[in-house]
C-alpha cells in the first residue's frame, strides 16, 4: 500500500492518497466529537463548556507535539524519494527515540500547571474543576497522542495513508465504547471522557508500530539503526521544531480568542465550543489535502522532480476552491441541525450565537484552504521558517480583531478574529510558494 509520489499523474495521485487521509481526519474529529456528544447529552451544559474551554490549551501542546512528529514524517518522505532506503531506517530509529524524550518533557510539567492555565484563560469558575479533570488527563497521555502521530507521519511519508485509517477506525469504536462505559457506567465524569480518548490514541499508535514492523522491510529497525547522531538529530528536529512552533503559536492565538469568549459566560462557551466542532468537521479536506502536499512535495523534493511539484501545487490550488465551497456549504446549511449533535434540546438564543460564528466564518473559507495546502507543502519543501512565522501573523491578527473589535461589538467582533487571521495568513503563505517556485526556476535556468 505504500506509494511513490514521485511517478505518475500528479491530480490522480493526491487524490488517491488524500482519501484515506480523508477519513482519517474525519475520524480523528469523531474522536472529539464523540466525547463532545457524550459529554453534553449525559453530563450538561457546563461539563460541555468546560471540555470546550480547553480545546486550545489542547492545541497548544498537542499541536507541537503533533508538529514535531508531521516533521519526522517529512524526513521520512525525503529519504525515500531519493531512495535512501538506510538513512530511512536511522530516521525512523531516531523518530522513536525522540518520541519518548519529548513526550516526557511535555507531559510532567502540563499536568503540573493544567490549572492555572485555565485560570489564565478567564475559565469560569464553575466549569474551571470539570476542565482541569480532563485536561490533566489528556496531558498525561501525550506519548499516546504524540505515538500514532509519529507512526502515522512514518508509513504516510512512503505513501501508504490506508494503515493509520484502518487502526484510527478501530480505535474510534474502542473509544465510543470507552466513553459510554467510563461516563455513563462508571460515572468518572470529564475524566472519563479524557481517558476513553487516550487509551483508544494508544491502542491505534500501538497496531500501526507492530503492522509497520512486520509488513515494510524498508521501515524495519534494527540496532545499528540505533545511534548517536547529532547532525541527523539536527536536521530532524530543524524540520520539526518550526512546524511545532507554528502550531503552538497558533495555538496561544486561539487561547486569546478563548480567553475573550470565555468572558461571555459558559453559554456562549457552550454555543462557540458547538460551532468550533461544526467548523472543524466541515473543514476536513483542507487538513487532507494539506497532508498529501506535505508527503508530495517531499518525496518530489528528494527526487528532484520540481516540474511535478509546480504541477501539482496547481492542481492543489484549484481544488482548494472546491473545499472551501463545500465547507461553507456544510456550515451554513447543516449547521443548525449539527449543533443539536453537542447540545441537548439547544436553547434558540445558543443556535443563534453558534451560527453568528459559523456565517462569518464561511466567508473567509478560501483563505483558510490555502493555509493547510501551502502551509504545508513549504514544509516539505524544507522551507519551514515562513510556515512557522505564519503562526505569529495568525497569533497577531486574531489579536488585533479582539483588541479592536470586542469591545464595540462584543461577542459578533470577536467572531471576526479566525477569519481575519485566516485572510492575511493564507495571503501570505500563497505568495511565498509564489516566490520560492520563481526562484528555483531561475536557479534550474542559471545551472
Amino acid at each position: 500500500m505504500r506509494k511513490d509520489m514521485t511517478i505518475g499523474n500528479p491530480m490522480k495521485i493526491i487524490l488517491l492518497f488524500s482519501i484515506p487521509v480523508l477519513l482519517g481526519n474525519i475520524f480523528q474529529q469523531f474522536y472529539n466529537m464523540v466525547d463532545t456528544i457524550i459529554v453534553g447529552r449525559y453530563l450538561g451544559e457546563d461539563a460541555l463548556a468546560a471540555v470546550g474551554s480547553t480545546g486550545c490549551l489542547m492545541f497548544l501542546v498537542l499541536g507541537f507535539a503533533n508538529g514535531i512528529a508531521q516533521g519526522f514524517g517529512v524526513m521520512i518522505s525525503h529519504a525515500f524519494g531519493a531512495k535512501d532506503f538506510k538513512l530511512l531506517k536511522h530516521n525512523v530509529a531516531l523518530s522513536l527515540v525522540l518520541t519518548v524524550i519529548i513526550s516526557i518533557v511535555l507531559s510532567v510539567p502540563t499536568v503540573l500547571a493544567s490549572r492555572q492555565l485555565l485560570l489564565w484563560l478567564n475559565t469560569p469558575e464553575n466549569i474551571l474543576s470539570l476542565a482541569d479533570s480532563y485536561i490533566s488527563v489528556i496531558f498525561a497521555g501525550i506519548i499516546c497522542t504524540m505515538a500514532y502521530n509519529v507512526a502515522s507521519g512514518i508509513l504516510r511519508g512512503i505513501g501508504d495513508s490506508r494503515t493509520p485509517l484502518y487502526f484510527l477506525i478501530f480505535s474510534s469504536a474502542l473509544n465510543i465504547a470507552l466513553d459510554i462505559f467510563l461516563i455513563v457506567a462508571v460515572k468518572l465524569g470529564t475524566a472519563g471522557a479524557a481517558y476513553a480518548t487516550v487509551i483508544s490514541q494508544g491502542v491505534a499508535a500501538a497496531l500501526c508500530f507492530v503492522v509497520m514492523f512486520k509488513k515494510y522491510d524498508i521501515l524495519r529497525t534494527s540496532r545499528d539503526d540505533y545511534y548517536w547522531d547529532l547532525r541527523g538529530i539536527g536536521r530532524m528536529l530543524s524540520i520539526g521544531i518550526p512546524m511545532a512552533l507554528n502550531y503552538s503559536i497558533t495555538a496561544i492565538g486561539t487561547m486569546i480568542l478563548q480567553s475573550a469568549i470565555n468572558v461571555f459566560g459558559s453559554g456562549v462557551v457552550a454555543a462557540f465550543t458547538a460551532a468550533s466542532k461544526v467548523s472543524n468537521i466541515a473543514t476536513q479536506t483542507m487538513p487532507t489535502m494539506g497532508t498529501a502536499m506535505a508527503t508530495y512535495c517531499g518525496q518530489n523534493l528528494g527526487a528532484g522532480k520540481y516540474e511535478r511539484i509546480y504541477h501539482g501545487m496547481k492542481n492543489a490550488f484549484f481544488l482548494s476552491f472546491i473545499a472551501a465551497g463545500l465547507a461553507a456549504a456544510i456550515c451554513c446549511l447543516a449547521g443548525p441541525y449539527m449543533i443539536g449533535w453537542f447540545i441537548k434540546n439547544p436553547s434558540a438564543e445558543t443556535v443563534a450565537s453558534a451560527m453568528r460564528y459559523l456565517y462569518i466564518a464561511s466567508i473567509f473559507m478560501l483563505p483558510l484552504a490555502w493555509i493547510f495546502i501551502y502551509r504545508n507543502a513549504l514544509q516539505g519543501l524544507n522551507r519551514g521558517i515562513v510556515p512557522m512565522l505564519s503562526g505569529v501573523l495568525e497569533l497577531v491578527s486574531r489579536y488585533v480583531v479582539i483588541l479592536f473589535a470586542a469591545k464595540p461589538y462584543g461577542y459578533t467582533g470577536v467572531c471576526f478574529a479566525d477569519p481575519f487571521a485566516w485572510l492575511t495568513t493564507g495571503i501570505l503563505l500563497i505568495v511565498t510558494y509564489i516566490l520560492w517556485k520563481r526562484k528555483m526556476k531561475r536557479n534550474i535556468i542559471h545551472v
